[in-house]
């Protein structure tokens, strides 16, 4: 297993916000505590503005050097540019290992499946998934899906690839809940998969299921995985109903595709966060 992660990716935080550091940091240490996984540490690659405007206007690029807060939810920090740009890179590595046949995954802060072509919003600054599927297309695949088992729609996600030939977006997560989005399909490759609030397990193990067999018949050369864990029941922002279990079923459902793929990171804001990581992990690998 490849983790992309940085340690400086830490190195940013505002009190009492949710998306804080030791999302990493604690994941890191359980990582490198356990002995059930070999794990292989890269550091995120460097990323061209080439590859970011292919999901974002430079505009936006530009914004994020201006010392403003993007949203309620969504603070300036100094370097957040860096921060963000590392964080993308991290995606291209993982991209990089799944072209490779290697089971890899982005440990890194910022998340990203809110930002849109134009907008930081919701804790992303810029969309990771998005700028590495953009990559995977213009360098050679054909047939590019994207999960997203974050419990919060990925608007941002979804507004950059709508329509994109070659790719399809399917998002499994609670509705209504922010960011207001994704209640049904738009265009001809976005699909949605809302769960009410209050649904139990039985019915997000069915939704995931139904997803990933959608998944399936537009059998994609690459898989592309938005990885948020706060659909977990526990969570301290939206009560979803997953246990661990479930996101090491859902790692063994995606192996079990045989079709390579690579994982980002989105939410997940539970202290237990590097366990329900580590399932995940395990499931990946088959353990």
């Amino acid at each position: 297993m490849k983790i992309i992660t940085d340690e400086k990716c830490a190195g940013y935080s505002r009190h009492e916000h949710p998306e804080r550091p030791a999302r990493i940091t604690a994941t890191a240490e359980r990582l490198r505590q356990q002995t059930e996984l070999p794990v292989e540490w890269l550091a995120p690659a460097n990323i061209s503005d080439e590859q970011i405007l292919r999901a974002h206007t430079p505009e936006m690029l530009a914004r994020l050097e201006v010392p403003q807060d993007f949203d309620a939810d969504t603070p300036f920090f100094e370097n957040i540019s860096a921060f963000a740009r590392a964080s993308a890179g991290a995606a291209l590595n993982a991209l990089q290992c799944a072209r490779n046949g290697e089971n890899a995954f982005s440990l890194m802060r910022p998340p990203g499946h809110h930002a849109t072509r134009e907008q930081s919003m919701g804790f992303c600054y810029l969309n990771n998934i998005a700028i590495a599927v953009l990559e995977a297309a213009a360098t050679g695949a054909q047939r590019i899906a994207v999960l997203d088992f974050d419990v919060h729609h990925g608007n941002g996600t979804e507004d950059i690839l709508l329509n994109r030939p070659g790719v399809e977006f399917f998002s499994v997560h609670q509705h209504p809940e922010y960011p207001d989005t994704g209640a049904q399909n738009r265009g001809r490759n976005c699909f949605n998969y809302p769960v009410a609030p209050h649904a139990p397990r039985s019915t997000w193990r069915a939704t995931l299921t139904h997803a990933l067999d959608d998944l399936k018949h537009f059998r994609p050369d690459l898989v592309a995985v938005s990885a948020g864990f706060d659909a977990y029941a526990h969570d301290p922002l939206v009560k979803g109903a997953l246990l661990a279990e479930d996101f090491h079923w859902l790692g063994r459902e995606l192996s079990a595709l045989n079709i390579p793929f690579f994982s980002v990171l989105e939410g997940g804001y539970s202290d237990d966060l590097p366990e329900l990581i580590f399932a995940y992990l395990k499931g990946v690998e088959g353990k």
